[in-house]
């Protein structure tokens, strides 16, 4: 936990010192490593380590996006913000160190929950970009917030294909109809609407981008915390 405290303050002061975003990362990735290593499984199961491998894959995509902008320092400190919210959120919820049960001993999960939380992370970079496309009306976030849309939404539809099998190894079925499963399909839609309505460029385009992470939360956290499902554990 001290390395995640590290990191917390580490992006915390990256506000000021931009190299202390990196340091953050640095500090994240050793303590998913170091967890991984405890607990001899990938380290993804629960709020506590799902929400610090967001914060670091947000962290670790803001990198190639940050540099292609002119008004990085902006980018950069939302970021920081951004990543240190959610690594605080990490750190105050409870981990989850019992064994896995059989059902997750899969490496088709492992694929499944790894593709999700980086889509997760590029479509929240897409929703930074747009909000600050909403103030700059820079073509270059809004080019780059669809870049960020359009590799988030390969990686999410590969994650739903992973799924997919995992459910139909666990269950014997494709499909379950949990509430997760219902809400990660609107997601997907969501998107896949967005990557599409190119009629609404601008304006609408950045405001689709905040609205779609705010499903993306509560997809992840929502349904999760407030509805019964087979993704609980």
């Amino acid at each position: 936990m001290t390395l995640l405290a590290l990191s917390f303050g580490s992006y915390l002061f990256a506000l000021w010192k931009r190299p202390l975003l990196y340091l953050g990362l640095i500090l994240q990735a050793a303590y998913i490593v170091s967890r991984g290593a405890e607990l001899g499984r990938l380290p993804l199961v629960g709020p506590h380590d799902t929400i610090a491998f967001l914060a670091a894959s947000i962290a670790a995509f803001s990198i190639p996006f940050g540099y292609a902008l002119r008004n990085r320092n902006s980018f950069f400190n939302i970021i920081a913000v951004v990543t240190a919210a959610f690594t605080a959120f990490s750190m105050l919820s409870k981990a989850h160190n019992s064994p896995l049960p059989p059902v997750l001993k899969t490496f088709w999960f492992e694929f499944h929950v790894v593709l999700a939380f980086m889509s997760y992370a590029l479509f929240g970079i897409a929703a930074v970009l747009g909000s600050m496309y909403l103030k700059e009306k820079d073509t270059v976030l809004e080019g780059l917030q669809y870049r960020a849309i359009l590799i988030g939404y390969c990686l999410f539809t590969l994650s739903m294909i992973f799924g997919g099998i995992w459910a139909y190894l666990a269950w014997g079925t494709y499909w379950v109809w949990t509430p997760k499963e219902l809400w990660t399909s609107i997601l997907w839609a969501f998107y896949s609407f967005q990557l599409h309505a190119q009629w609404w460029a601008g304006r609408p385009m950045a405001y689709m981008s905040i609205l779609g992470f705010a499903i993306v939360l509560f997809t992840y956290l929502g349904v999760s915390l407030l509805m019964k499902s087979s993704h609980s554990f």
